[in-house]
């Protein structure tokens, strides 16, 4: 913590150096205020100046500290669509233009947060139909480092044809929504990094302290001690040497050369994988702006570490939450799609691990929830097009849950099991709806196993509004039931309202991603 406060100050007195009125790239010209809540100003200047901040007829002051930082706090608003301006005096003057007031929302997560509107479905006609001037739009660039950052490049952007077409698809579809039912200006702000593990976003001193770390930690120490020793350079060397002549000799044969070169030994450490990389140089700039909430999708790169990501999902959000100092606010998230090939017999899965992680979470966290998607990915692509779909999934739970919007929002959960001889009845919590198949009257997608854990494919049915009949032949005692259990699951169980029913099992068997002793 020392270290991580003193590295900290010396950001900040670098910023201050400067000796002139400076603000960071969150805080500009279109940028949209949270409404109803109190808004964080701040920004840099000459250690013991008084600064002066004027919006929506507040006056509210500060004096510089000695690392040059100050802050003010905005008394709430409502929301508001008439562009305004913020005056910022302290050794210098800035006039903040086109200042709107509505609901801010963090896009975050790995590459299917990230992937952009122009790689989506219907891609031409949503960016030609997206002149929505009072969503306004803002990424984060990607900057991996253990040395905390206070700042980033970037600016506020009204939404147009001509600016969101690079940005994150689910989270300019899920702005839109809610900028469309609440009729009040939107911002976005998108610092999804694709590959992204969950534990580069959290701050590493966090997870250092968290016994249940410990061999995550271990294992960083490791790989920090071995890509930077001077085995690891000279290796590299000698992969790059080969590399280049490989690509020299195939360009004098005029042949293709598409293999890429070796990667340096520093590009784990600056990457996105290394625990607090992200969050010193991407999120640590924002913490502290007033937001709404946050949307995540991410899991893919921890899927192979499930059984931790029952820990450290929701340690990362509680961290969130603790840093912005802004309570549980909303934070909702997409569980991972269906991938990879269908699976002849149903088993052991990772990514149905992780999909049974973030379905705990749930209840791990105050004021959260889970889109599913089960129904939406795509076997050969790990970044399915359909964003559009995600992106309304989790307008639902916001609507509903934050802004008093009366709509099914919840997808259908395992509840509880009886078996009765040679028959198992699931019962599910349909959250006031019922069940119904798609595509076909049959349910497929159940597994039933007995004592000997073989799974075999079940003959299921729908029994009442929220429960299913399972057994199959050749299992006389069944102990346990499973659904969608596979990495790209066939399944066809939704409510009435559309909404896919969440992979489940019944069992406590050992995960197979637990970390063997």
């Amino acid at each position: 913590m020392r270290t991580f406060a003193f590295t900290t100050l010396l950001a900040a007195l670098s910023l201050a150096a400067q000796a002139e009125l400076k603000l960071p790239a969150i805080i500009g010209d279109n940028m949209i205020l949270q409404q109803k809540q109190v808004n964080p100003i701040w920004g840099w200047d000459t250690p013991g100046s008084e600064i002066t901040v004027k919006f929506a007829g507040q006056t509210k002051n500060a004096k510089t500290g000695a690392d040059g930082k100050w802050t003010v706090k905005l008394d709430a608003v409502p929301a508001n669509a008439k562009p305004v301006t913020m005056s910022i005096k302290g050794t210098s003057s800035m006039v903040l233009k086109n200042v709107l007031v509505g609901e801010v929302w963090i896009c975050s997560g790995q590459s299917n947060m990230q992937m952009s509107v122009q790689s989506s479905w219907d891609a031409d006609l949503e960016i030609a139909t997206a002149k929505f001037p009072n969503i306004r739009l803002i990424s984060v660039p990607q900057v991996g480092t253990q040395e905390p950052q206070q700042d980033f490049k970037g600016a506020w952007v009204e939404c147009s044809p001509q600016t969101v077409g690079g940005f994150s698809a689910v989270g300019y579809f899920y702005g839109r929504v809610l900028h469309q039912m609440l009729d009040v200006p939107v911002g976005l702000i998108n610092n999804a990094w694709g590959g992204s593990a969950a534990e580069a976003w959290v701050r590493r001193d966090v997870l250092e302290k968290d016994p249940r770390f410990k061999l995550l930690m271990e294992n960083t120490k490791k790989n920090e001690a071995n890509l930077q020793s001077p085995e690891a350079k000279t290796k590299y060397e000698a992969a790059l040497a080969a590399w280049k002549k490989q690509a020299d000799d195939a360009k004098k044969a005029g042949k293709p050369f598409a293999v890429r070169a070796p990667q340096a030994p520093d590009g784990w450490l600056r990457g996105n994988a290394r625990p607090g990389n992200i969050y010193n140089g991407v999120l640590l700039p924002t913490i502290g702006y007033g937001i709404k909430g946050a949307i995540w999708y991410q899991g893919e790169s921890n899927a192979s570490r499930a059984y931790e990501y029952a820990s450290l999902f929701p340690l990362m959000i509680t961290h969130w939450r603790s840093e912005w100092q802004q309570g549980d606010f909303p934070f909702y998230w997409v569980q991972l799609a269906d991938f990879m090939a269908e699976s002849a017999q149903p088993g052991d899965s990772n990514w149905a691990e992780l999909r049974e992680s973030q379905t705990k979470t749930q209840s791990a966290i105050k004021n959260g929830g889970q889109a599913v998607i089960i129904d939406i990915g795509e076997a050969n692509d790990i970044h399915p097009k359909n964003k559009r779909d995600v992106a309304e999934r989790l307008a639902r739970w916001a609507l509903a849950k934050d802004y008093g919007v009366k709509l099914p929002y919840r997808s259908p959960e395992f509840k509880g099991i009886e078996i009765t001889g040679n028959k198992a009845v699931v019962t599910l919590d349909t959250f006031g709806g019922s069940l119904r198949t798609v595509d076909v009257n049959d349910v497929k997608g159940v597994a039933i196993c007995g004592e000997d854990k073989k799974w075999v494919w079940a003959t299921a049915k729908i029994i009442g509004n929220d429960k299913l009949e399972v057994s199959a032949a050749g299992v006389a005692k069944p102990v346990a039931v499973r659904y969608a259990w596979s990495d790209n699951p066939v399944c066809n169980l939704f409510s009435k309202d559309g909404l896919p029913v969440t992979p489940f099992r019944s069992d406590n068997f050992e995960m197979i991603t637990k970390p063997k002793m």
